[in-house]
């Protein structure tokens, strides 16, 4: 256990004995309550955020009319979304509760701008053919599957060679988006490619372990448990990445994921190619999946299972481009059995040579 502490105040950052400071509590707060990694560099961001504001002065000696005039301030000056005001507050609170553990006073005076609803942005399937058409290899396999399977693009770069079955041709999700586990569909036109894929994978990791590495990063203590299971085929990542890198928890050489800019990149290249006039992230091809599974009468409630969401109210806004609402009636102009089309017509027609200033130039 005294090693076990020793090496954990090492990889912290601090010396030993020497009591942490504010970032170093506020890390080991979210980190004991099993908050993402998203979360935590959030949540780290928005409290450094804060400090600053009010002149490096220490959260302890702050109150309520510091929190309010700078949530204000992002609100105001800084003209931020409201779900990124929701999310400052949200690391205020969690300081102040959690890490200083005070109970701040109802901050009557916060400019809370309502979060309106957007609606998603969805491909039909012509422009998901002509976007995958613009992708080759790892890139384009990452984007099937975020349209074939519905997967986040870091549950995707995130799978492990045991998460995907190709025998009964589904993949399981761990540790999605709330720590949720769910099962998704393999699409079946893609069990080749990723066997295909696996292949060189595993050449990868045998080339690693034969120059001394190939060790994954296990979750929480399972490498204490298991010391060798990190070597273990079963444990690499399927899309690993290129080069090798130093992992920032204990300084072991790696070989981790790919970065999500990787296919972010690569999809918003292939956008431009495509001619796809969209606002078209990789989350649009989740939209995408669950949007034309409804269309082809899938139950909502299979379609909520596959996403993964938690209510099934989260998944009716993907009925937006089904036909109800707006696009469920006729607009009266197309009842119309007569119409002239004027901007048609005029724009159909010749220009006239304006022939009284020709002949007043002659005079």
């Amino acid at each position: 256990m005294a090693e076990e502490s020793r090496a954990s105040d090492k990889t912290s950052g601090r010396e030993i004995g020497r009591p942490p400071r504010l970032l170093e509590r506020v890390h080991q707060a979210i980190r004991a309550r099993y908050y993402s990694r998203r979360t935590e560099e959030a949540y780290v961001h928005w409290i450094r955020r804060f400090i600053y504001f009010n002149g490096k002065r220490h959260p302890e000696v702050l109150g309520e009319a510091e929190v309010t005039a700078f949530l204000n301030h992002l609100a105001a000056d800084r003209k931020v979304a409201a779900a990124t005001q929701n999310q400052a507050l949200s690391a205020i609170l969690f300081l102040y509760r959690e890490v200083l553990g005070r109970e701040l006073a109802w901050l009557d005076g916060v400019q809370r701008p309502t979060r309106p609803p957007r609606l998603p942005v969805v491909l039909t399937r012509g422009e998901v053919e002509r976007l995958l058409a613009q992708l080759t290899g790892t890139h384009w396999l990452i984007a099937s599957l975020l349209y074939g399977a519905g997967l986040r693009v870091m549950e995707c770069l995130r799978l492990r060679v045991k998460d995907v079955d190709l025998s009964y041709r589904q993949i399981l999700v761990r540790d999605g988006k709330g720590e949720k586990d769910r099962v998704t569909m393999l699409p079946g036109k893609l069990v080749q490619p990723v066997r295909g894929h696996l292949e060189r994978v595993r050449l990868l990791h045998a080339r690693d372990l034969k120059e001394g590495y190939g060790e994954a990063g296990l979750p929480y203590a399972l490498a204490r448990k298991y010391p060798r299971a990190g070597r273990e085929w079963c444990w690499q990542y399927v899309f690993p990445s290129k080069n090798r890198s130093a992992d920032p928890e204990d300084g072991v050489i790696r070989r981790h994921h790919l970065y999500e800019s990787v296919p972010q990149r690569a999809i918003k290249q292939a956008v431009r190619s495509a001619g796809i006039a969209k606002h078209v992230s990789c989350h649009a091809l989740r939209h995408s999946f669950a949007t034309h599974l409804l269309e082809s009468g899938s139950d909502i409630r299979t379609v909520q299972e596959l996403l993964g969401h938690s209510d099934v109210s989260t998944t009716m806004i993907y009925t937006h481009v089904l036909n109800k609402g707006a696009r469920g009636v006729a607009s009266p102009l197309d009842r119309l059995e007569q119409l002239r089309a004027e901007y048609a017509l005029a724009s159909e027609a010749p220009a006239q040579p304006n022939t009284a200033r020709r002949c007043s130039s002659r005079r």
